[in-house]
């Protein structure tokens, strides 16, 4: 049974991967839909545990706010067919497939289904959901794009992700609102290149699978788990480094893409905007610190039954993967000389 579950997982994972690519390569807004809904339908069995309440309620939300996103896009891709020639309605209907696409990738002000199912995932299905599953609309949103609307919805996207994230003691809110104020670096990335945003989005990938691999190995659900359980000091090391690196903190790889945005933004004089990404940022890097100082410093009880214990093939892994987090001020610095 355990051998069938896995293959089966392994087969809903090629799918995955192939709509993605069939959406991506086509020439065509309906082929582009295509593959979006070939996506939906291999991500829904990947993330459905029937012996999971809350996995099987996710992947109900999920199939009807994607369902809800597909069927807008649909209609306004066959309207756009129809209005080809009337221009009063192309600037509508462009915010009309924008905001579609939007809703697809979790972003603000379509964000209100993302928190609530991130909450019912495994760690190994919310990093396909913060990474993979953004792909497709991204891509998309970049062939066709209205840059004022766009603007709009990246400083949504960063004071969104920021204050979302103060008042949250689940690490997996935390991460999705997180990941909704990396999007709007992600979004001004596309906008300024697509070679930009893949770097971005390569880097910030790297962050999350090893962050979302810490929790899974040490089980971690909720930030008081951070306190009370006797953890390895090399982990909890790990895990400052990794929390910083994501915030973008200078010292670390994470700052190195959105140094790159900075100096575009302010080559292009869009200043306003480059001071609400870099203030919203300081509020993420605010309340990483935070649950990094309370981890660090409380003194709590070393309860022996909860102690985790953990490979040591596995810690030379994730201090491998720390390392290369340290290195990004010394990648930067020499790509700036």
């Amino acid at each position: 049974m355990f051998l069938t579950m896995n293959s089966n997982k392994m087969f809903f994972m090629f799918i995955l991967f192939f709509s993605s690519l069939i959406s991506i390569s086509s020439n065509s807004w309906f082929g582009c839909w295509i593959g979006l809904e070939i996506n939906l339908l291999s991500f829904i069995p990947l993330i459905n545990n029937s012996n999971n309440i809350l996995s099987s309620e996710a992947s109900l939300k999920y199939f009807l706010t994607q369902s809800i996103a597909s069927i807008n896009l649909l209609f306004c891709i066959i309207l756009k067919m129809i209005l080809i020639k009337n221009f009063e309605m192309n600037n509508f209907l462009t915010i009309m497939i924008n905001s579609s696409l939007l809703m697809k990738m979790g972003a603000a002000p379509f964000h209100f289904w993302f928190p609530n199912i991130v909450e019912g995932l495994s760690w190994f299905n919310n990093f396909i959901l913060m990474t993979w599953q953004k792909i497709t609309p991204i891509i998309l949103l970049s062939y066709y794009f209205n840059k004022n609307f766009l603007l709009i919805i990246v400083m949504m996207n960063s004071i969104i992700g920021a204050i979302g994230g103060l008042n949250q003691t689940s690490l997996r809110k935390l991460m999705a609102f997180s990941s909704i104020n990396n999007l709007s670096w992600m979004i001004v990335s596309m906008m300024i290149s697509e070679n930009l945003w893949l770097f971005y989005f390569m880097v910030y990938s790297f962050m999350i699978s090893i962050m979302c691999f810490l929790f899974y190995l040490m089980n971690m659900f909720f930030i008081n788990q951070l306190f009370f359980m006797n953890i390895n000091y090399m982990i909890k090391l790990s895990l400052m480094i990794n929390f910083l690196s994501l915030g973008g903190l200078p010292p670390f790889i994470g700052f190195f893409p959105k140094w790159i945005v900075i100096n575009f933004l302010l080559i292009n004089k869009l200043f306003f905007l480059t001071f609400i990404l870099i203030m919203m940022s300081l509020i993420m890097l605010f309340f990483y610190i935070r649950i990094l100082y309370s981890s660090f410093m409380f003194n709590y009880l070393k309860l022996k039954w909860m102690k985790i214990f953990i490979k040591n093939k596995m810690m030379y892994f994730i201090n491998f993967f720390s390392m290369i987090s340290i290195s990004g001020m010394i990648l930067s610095t020499f790509c700036f000389i």
